[in-house]
């Protein structure tokens, strides 16, 4: 059994992340980490896991000095920067499903985030997105968990740009998600009277996700240009992305772009290609840690429309981190994921 520790384990991802342990059979979580909580039981903290673990919520650094096989960062990305360093013992992973280590580039990251995270950690940090990152994975000893917008953007259009199917510069990306994707904090823009019957779009051209999307894009295509305007949803959880590309050719046909998905993830076991007349829908992942994508052409505008949909909270967060965990550690990569989605 491999000895576990989740940070900030009464947060959204936390919580997720936990319950999708507790079905693994190869881990043991031995340590939980809940600032606001610590000293109470988890189970009396979250209900839901009663009868699953009998754990107590400790402070982090009651945890500094522990063992772990693997260490989950579900924590704010100030938080995670500062800290993350202090788990990267020789025989310990670290998984980090914040964004203090994704960007590359400290100065962007800077820009976008407003702190400066450890350049050399950033540095060593392999990008978590399995269906293009495995073999880094397995050597990483920190991996950069992607975000749940940039996850949904990037798997649809990676095999295009690969493939030069479609221009690398005006990539339009449209994305709805349900409202655990702010997190559990309480605000009062997401209580419940008001997000529900609304809808709306949110930091549009400004979303933090931009220079995480653009960065691993550009290593596909040597340079991206996206404009990226998220909304929210009155849901509790799911995203759906519908991508906008101008084709690099004219000469292109439906089956063919249909084609190009299946040849990039007919391997892939959490990646579902849907065919036409069909359409991704959220209701068809939620709870789960599938990513189900399509994809037609505009052909009188020579538009390439790309459309996914996932779960924010499993493929989009705790599930990859568990895939990522299961890669790193020598697991079958599929352990403690196969719960089929949950409908209705």
């Amino acid at each position: 059994m491999k000895r576990v520790a989740v940070l900030g384990a009464t947060g959204y991802s936390g919580i997720e992340l936990l319950k999708l342990l507790a079905a693994h059979g190869g881990t043991e979580v031995s340590a939980v980490s809940a600032d606001k909580n610590a000293g109470q039981p988890l189970d009396k903290v979250i209900p839901s896991l009663k009868g699953f673990y009998k754990l107590t919520c400790q402070r982090i650094e009651q945890l500094f000095d522990m063992n772990f096989d693997a260490v989950f960062l579900a924590l704010p990305h100030e938080q995670s920067a500062s800290i993350g360093h202090k788990f990267l013992k020789s025989n310990t992973v670290v998984i980090d499903i914040s964004a203090a280590f994704r960007i590359k580039d400290p100065d962007q990251f800077k820009k976008w985030y407003g702190f400066e995270t450890s350049s050399e950690l950033s540095g060593i940090a392999v990008y978590g997105l399995p269906e293009l990152k495995r073999e880094a994975i397995k050597r990483s000893r920190l991996i950069a968990n992607p975000g749940c917008y940039p996850t949904g953007a990037i798997i649809p259009i990676a095999p295009f740009l690969k493939r030069k199917i479609i221009k690398n510069k005006g990539i339009i990306i449209d994305a709805k998600s349900g409202v655990t994707g702010a997190g559990r904090s309480p605000s009062q823009e997401l209580h419940f009277s008001e997000v529900n019957e609304g809808f709306k779009a949110y930091k549009p051209a400004s979303h933090r996700h931009i220079p995480e999307i653009e960065q691993e894009l550009s290593e596909i295509s040597g340079g991206t240009g996206i404009t990226f305007v998220p909304h929210l949803v009155p849901m509790n959880r799911g995203i759906f992305t519908t991508v906008y590309a101008v084709a690099d050719s004219k000469n292109i046909k439906q089956s063919e772009l249909e084609d190009t998905l299946r040849d990039a993830y007919q391997q892939e076991p959490f990646i579902r290609v849907i065919g036409t007349p069909e359409m991704p829908n959220v209701s068809a992942v939620r709870g789960s840690n599938y990513i189900d994508i399509a994809v037609r052409y505009d052909e009188k505008n020579s538009i390439v429309i790309l459309f996914s949909a996932l779960d924010n909270l499993v493929k989009g967060a705790s599930g990859q981190a568990l895939q990522n965990m299961n890669i790193v550690l020598g697991f079958d990569e599929k352990q403690g994921l196969t719960a089929p989605p949950l409908f209705p």
